[in-house]
């Protein structure tokens, strides 16, 4: 039986509060939101920015343009996908894009291990990650995944999920052998049967179970971190008015999405080329996108619940200290407390 220790708000309970919260202060209002609300420049004259099926939001922004329209002809906006948190992490990492999209604590172990980068926003509160079997597998607790091999993607949720389910189970990584592979991949190598479990991802795993008819034997909500924007320092510090208007974006999209579901399940649907009834489990069922866009201490409180986990891995050169460290510098709340008044 699937264990679910705590229920997502729904998104749409919360859409009316949103809008009015938000009113008045989305991109391009009262003149604050950019370089050029003054009459002035933009920092500079490019935004790179990632996309993300794992983050609606990022979808809702890209399909209609907000940014582009509030940016205008003089910064050219540039959007690059991202198939995991680790991938947004190398692009951060590299410079190829100034804003990247990943899980809390994909954020928290790259930053940990060096990378430079900031939550300035959150956009979901999500329940993306469980341990998946095939539809004919013996498999039904986490006690029976010891001496199994487990598809998994390094760096991400689900991997850090598996890692604390394995505890849960009683586990560790020496009792499992992990195979650390793309999401994508993963759900391939279990429906091929060369792998007896799965780290899952969403959208990735809900069509897994229509499709597949794959099951989900391990869910927990809290194991769950959130779905974290994140900036490079060098761009929070140098270019702060681009920042701003990626996270009015956000903020705009955030409203458009509670008060649009089935819209941004066929967003999600195109976006993931999966069936617009998984989109909307995705959108209706396991993504809170009601949740506060200002970081603090929820976000901070889940991740230094999974810290030890994460430094047990011994994935962290510095260990503890160097996810103290993270911990305690990681957030950058201004841009999201503007954007939400």
């Amino acid at each position: 039986m699937s264990t679910i220790t705590r229920r997502l708000v729904p998104a749409t309970a919360v859409a009316g509060t949103m809008a009015l919260m938000l009113t008045g202060c989305l991109a391009g209002e009262g003149g604050d939101s950019g370089g050029s609300g003054d009459g002035g420049e933009w920092s500079k004259d490019t935004l790179a920015i990632d996309w993300a099926t794992y983050n609606p939001l990022s979808l809702v922004i890209k399909e209609q343009g907000i940014l582009e329209e509030e940016l205008g002809d003089d910064v050219a906006v540039e959007w690059l996908p991202s198939a995991g948190s680790n991938k947004a992490n190398e692009l951060l990492r590299s410079g190829s894009v100034d804003v990247g999209s990943t899980a809390g604590s994909a954020a928290l172990f790259a930053r940990a291990n060096g990378s430079p980068i900031k939550v300035i926003d959150i956009y979901s509160q999500p329940e993306w990650s469980a341990i998946v079997v095939g539809p004919d597998s013996e498999i039904t607790e986490l006690a029976d995944l010891e001496g199994t091999s487990i598809a998994a993607t390094k760096g991400t949720d689900p991997y850090f999920f598996l890692l604390q389910a394995l505890e849960e189970g009683g586990l560790t990584l020496d009792d499992v052998e992990v195979q650390n592979v793309q999401h994508a991949d993963g759900r391939s190598l279990l429906d091929g049967g060369s792998v007896e479990a799965w780290a899952g991802l969403d959208p990735i795993m809900a069509a897994a179970e229509v499709e597949s008819g794959d099951e989900l034997i391990y869910r927990n909500v809290d194991f769950n971190t959130y779905g974290f924007l994140n900036a490079t320092e060098d761009f929070i510090e140098n270019h702060p008015d681009l920042a701003q208007v990626v996270v009015d974006a956000y903020e705009e999209a955030r409203v458009w999405a509670l008060e649009n579901p089935d819209e941004t399940a066929q967003l999600l649907a195109d976006a993931a080329s999966i069936d617009l009834e998984v989109a909307k489990t995705v959108i209706d069922e396991r993504s809170n996108l009601g949740v506060s866009g200002v970081p603090g201490d929820d976000q901070l409180a889940v991740l230094e619940a999974i810290s030890p986990i994460i430094a047990d891995s011994g994935d962290v050169q510095g260990g503890q200290e160097a996810l103290d460290e993270a911990l305690a510098t990681i957030v950058d709340d201004q841009f999201a407390a503007k954007a939400v008044g």
